[in-house]
């Protein structure tokens, strides 16, 4: 019998992706807190919070609880129109100033591991040159992050369905990082399950370009069917109708994880492997949840 779920790994959640309106309702650290108290949690995903005193509150929270924290940067991203690998330089400078921001306020509720993604892929003619200007905005995140002990990392999405990003294929990711961490150490990715029908690729394959760069996973689903409302990158719960991950895919993600070596028994940190899953219309935040637990439980117990 394998050994339990906490022996290979922290389970975590992406907290603004499972309480989408917490910031717009001002619940953002009740939220936090009910996420805190549920020890099945060792790991939480947070992104900007705008005001001061709910900040603090937070922080607060996250001291007391002694999770590991991570910052998600995506939402800046998206919400602001960043770019960084855009063609004009005051739109990428804007978008390095921004994110280096993102980094400083981390770094001040004392978290030190930064998600980001690239900006919107130009077409094949122009990727090369947005693939230097990411490579060059990275670097520069990464000469800032490194003092404050801070780890940058980048995300890949699709290329063609939702975001649309120029990160991208795995392989391609893999040889940027390849190429950021030559001068910084301080820098890896984060493959997300749920991206992964989105982009055609399959859990061996992708995990496999990235082994040597992966310092974060995301578990979660997609829906491929253009005729399906919940189409693109999403995050519907797992097992929705129409969905791409259910139990199977969820277990075979975990199995090629173990397999490159990113999850093993009792390792000296135990790797992240969080959830990414939002409630649509009618929905609960505590139903959806619920249902990550039990597919991660039964997944698990598969592989």
């Amino acid at each position: 019998m394998r050994e339990p779920i906490e022996a290979y790994m922290r389970v975590g959640i992406v907290h603004f992706m499972a309480f989408p309106a917490a910031e717009a309702e001002g619940t953002v650290a009740e939220t936090v807190r009910r996420i805190a108290e549920d020890d099945f949690f060792e790991a939480i995903e947070i992104t900007r919070v705008k005001d001061p005193a709910e900040r603090e509150r937070v922080a607060r929270i996250l001291d007391q609880a002694q999770m590991a924290v991570g910052f998600g940067a995506q939402p800046i991203e998206l919400g602001g129109k960043l770019d960084l690998n855009a063609a004009g330089e005051a739109a990428r400078r804007r978008a390095v100033e921004e994110l280096k921001a993102a980094i400083d306020e981390a770094d001040a509720m004392g978290i030190h591991r930064v998600a980001l993604l690239s900006g919107r892929d130009p077409g094949e003619a122009e990727r090369a040159a947005a693939t230097d200007r990411l490579a060059v905005s990275l670097e520069e995140l990464c000469a800032h992050a490194a003092p404050k002990g801070t780890t940058v990392i980048l995300e890949t999405f699709d290329r063609t369905v939702d975001k649309r990003a120029l990160m991208g294929p795995s392989g391609e990711a893999a040889a940027l990082a390849k190429r950021i961490r030559a001068r910084y150490d301080n820098f890896g990715l984060m493959l997300d399950l749920s991206h992964l029908p989105l982009q055609d690729e399959e859990p061996a394959g992708a995990l496999g370009n990235a082994r040597d760069h992966l310092v974060h996973a995301h578990v979660g689903n997609c829906v491929k069917d253009p005729s399906h409302p919940l189409y693109g990158d999403q995050h519907p719960r797992f097992g929705i109708a129409g969905g791409e991950v259910e139990v199977p895919q969820l277990a075979d993600f975990l199995r090629v994880l173990l397999q490159i070596g990113y999850l093993g028994p009792n390792p000296k940190e135990r790797p992240v492997v969080a959830f990414e899953v939002k409630p649509q219309p009618g929905e609960s935040s505590e139903l959806v949840i619920a249902n990550a637990k039990r597919t991660l439980r039964e997944a698990w117990a598969r592989v």
